[in-house]
C-alpha cells in the first residue's frame, strides 16, 4: 500500500513539474504595441501628421463632387463644351486625387511599419524579461493568422502585464520627438460617382 502511495504522489509531483517547466502564455504583439504609452503617444503623433493630408483629400473629393452634381443637374440644358469641359476636370481631378492618395497611404503605411518594428523590437525586449523571469517555455504571439489557436485557457494571456512592465521600464523621451504609430483612418479614396 505504501509502494503505490508513494507512486501516485511521484507521479503528481512528475507532473506538476512537467507543467511548471511547460509553462506557455500568449500575447497580442499588435495590441500590445497600441496599448502602451509610447503606441498610444505615437498613434496621436502620426495622425496629426497626417490630419493634413486627410482634410486636402477629404476637400478634394467634395470638389469633385459638386462638379458631378453640376454636370449631372445641367445635363440637358448644359451647352455640349461646357459638359466636355466639366467632364474633363472631373476626369482630373479624380486622377489627381487618386494618385494623392495613393502617395498618402503609401507614407502612412511607411511610417506605421517604422513605428510597429521599433515599438516592437523594444517589446520583444521587454517580453523576453518576461519569460524568463517567469519561468515561460513559450509565448506565442496570436495577433498573427497564422498562429492559430484553437484554445485559450483563462490566465494564459500576458498582453496586459507585458504592456505595463514595458510602460514602468520604458525610457522617458530624451528629444522632442515623439515616435509615431498607426492613425485610426486609412486615406482611401472612394470610386468616382457618374
Amino acid at each position: 500500500m505504501i509502494h503505490k502511495t508513494s507512486f501516485a504522489i511521484a507521479a503528481l509531483a512528475a507532473v506538476s513539474v512537467l507543467q511548471a517547466q511547460n509553462k506557455i502564455g500568449v500575447v497580442h504583439i499588435q495590441n500590445a504595441i497600441i496599448a502602451t504609452k509610447d503606441g498610444q503617444k505615437a498613434a496621436a503623433a502620426l495622425q496629426g501628421k497626417f490630419d493634413p493630408k486627410r482634410k486636402a483629400i477629404e476637400q478634394k473629393q467634395s470638389e469633385i463632387a459638386g462638379k458631378q452634381q453640376e454636370l449631372s443637374r445641367g445635363s440637358n440644358t448644359m451647352a455640349e463644351a461646357k459638359r466636355q469641359q466639366l467632364t474633363r476636370e472631373i476626369d482630373s481631378l479624380t486622377k489627381s486625387l487618386q494618385r494623392e492618395s495613393e502617395d498618402a497611404q503609401a507614407e502612412l503605411e511607411q511610417e506605421q511599419n517604422k513605428v510597429l518594428n521599433e515599438l516592437g523590437q523594444r517589446l520583444l525586449v521587454v517580453l523576453d524579461k518576461y519569460g524568463k523571469d517567469h519561468a515561460y517555455a513559450l509565448i506565442l504571439d496570436i495577433s498573427s493568422p497564422q498562429t492559430p489557436v484553437l484554445f485559450l485557457a483563462n490566465g494564459v494571456d500576458l498582453t496586459k502585464e507585458i504592456v505595463d512592465l514595458y510602460d514602468k521600464n520604458a525610457p522617458t523621451p530624451t528629444t522632442g520627438a515623439a515616435p509615431v504609430a498607426p492613425a485610426p483612418k486609412p486615406l482611401g479614396v472612394p470610386p468616382p460617382k457618374k
